[in-house]
């Protein structure tokens, strides 16, 4: 599972600051793929019922495992958003790119 390098960066444009913190391993054994990572980091980070265009919304940019390997389709990553403020039911984005 290093192929995520086991950082995570957050940016804040507003005040054009940066933190790297780390992702524990257990995160990247439950949460499988980019997907299932960038799952987890917006149910962990955006609060239920937020509005989709508050600037306490998170855009998260994923990569998988085998990003920068050899492997065919391994230059891929992900994009997650919550766009309808995650009601009840959760209404996530992801496209892969």
């Amino acid at each position: 599972m290093k192929g995520f390098f086991g950082k995570l960066l957050r940016i804040n444009v507003t005040n054009r600051s940066h933190i790297v913190e780390e992702i524990p391993e257990e995160i990247f054994k439950t949460y499988l793929g980019g997907k299932g990572l960038g799952s987890y980091l917006l149910l962990e980070n955006v609060k239920i019922g937020i509005d989709p265009l508050s600037e306490d919304n998170k855009l998260i940019f994923v990569a998988g495992p085998a990003t920068g390997t050899g492997m065919w389709g391994s230059s891929r990553y992900g994009v997650g958003w919550d766009s309808q403020g995650r009601p009840k039911t959760s209404e996530l984005v992801h496209h892969g790119i």
